[in-house]
C-alpha cells in the first residue's frame, strides 16, 4: 500500500513539474498569458498524459514505475539524452519567442490538422504499450524480456519512437511555430543515434531479436527506413 501511495505521487510530482515547467518557458517567452497555442497544446498534452497515467495505475503499476524511470544504464545513450535535451528546451523557448515577435503566419487550419497528428501520435504511444509492456524510457533488457512481433510491432520495429517523432514535430506547429521545428531534427538525429545503440543491446542480449530484425525491415518508417 505504501509502494502505491508513493509510485501516485511520484506521478503527480513529475506530471505537475513537467507542466508547469513547460507552461512557464512558453508564456514568458511568449509574453503573454494570452498566447492560445499554449493554452491548446498544454490542455491537449496534460489530458492525454492524465487519463493514460491514471489507467496505467489502475491497471498496470508496473509499466506505470518503468515509464516513470529516466535513468539510462548505457552511456552510449548519453548522446541521445543530450540531443533530445537541447531539442525539447529549445521547442518552447523559440516557440514562445515566435509568438512573442511574431515571425511566423501558421494558418489556424494547420494547427489544427497538426493537432490531430499529434493525437495520432499520442495514440500510436498507448497502442505500442498495450502491445508491449517491456517499453521503458531506458535501453536495458528486462527480466523476463521477449521479442514482441504482433501488432505494431509487426510493421515498424521501433514503434515507440516514431509516436515520439510524430508528436514532438507536430507540437511546433500546434504552437504556431515553423521556426521551432528546426531542434526538432536535433531531436531526431538523437533518436536515429538512440535506435542504432538499442539494437546492438538487444541482438546482443534478447534471444530471437536477430530473426525479428530479418522479419520486419523498417525500424521507423514502413519502405523507407
Amino acid at each position: 500500500m505504501r509502494n502505491n501511495k508513493i509510485l501516485m505521487l511520484s506521478a503527480i510530482k513529475k506530471f505537475v513539474i513537467g507542466m508547469t515547467v513547460l507552461g512557464a518557458f512558453l508564456f514568458l517567452c511568449g509574453g503573454s498569458l494570452g498566447y492560445w497555442n499554449a493554452w491548446l497544446y498544454l490542455g491537449t498534452f496534460a489530458v492525454c498524459i492524465f487519463f493514460f497515467g491514471v489507467y496505467l495505475y489502475t491497471t498496470d503499476k508496473e509499466l506505470l514505475q518503468k515509464r516513470l524511470n529516466s535513468k539510462e544504464k548505457e552511456k552510449e545513450q548519453d548522446v541521445y539524452t543530450f540531443s533530445a535535451g537541447i531539442s525539447l528546451f529549445s521547442m518552447p523557448v523559440i516557440s514562445g519567442l515566435d509568438y512573442r515577435y511574431d515571425w511566423s503566419d501558421v494558418p489556424f487550419s494547420a494547427v489544427i490538422i497538426a493537432l490531430v497528428i499529434m493525437l495520432a501520435g499520442f495514440a500510436l504511444f498507448v497502442i505500442t504499450l498495450m502491445y508491449n509492456r517491456f517499453a521503458s524510457r531506458t535501453v536495458e533488457i528486462q527480466n523476463e524480456q521477449k521479442v514482441i512481433d504482433t501488432g505494431v510491432y509487426a510493421i515498424i520495429r521501433h514503434p515507440m519512437y516514431t509516436a515520439a517523432i510524430t508528436m514532438f514535430f507536430a507540437s511546433p506547429i500546434v504552437l504556431g511555430s515553423w521556426w521551432a521545428l528546426i531542434p526538432m531534427l536535433i531531436f531526431l538525429v538523437g533518436i536515429i543515434l538512440r535506435i542504432r545503440n538499442e539494437e546492438k543491446v538487444l541482438c546482443g542480449g534478447l534471444e530471437g531479436y536477430v530473426d525479428y530484425m530479418r522479419k520486419v525491415r523498417y525500424r521507423l518508417i514502413p519502405f523507407i527506413w
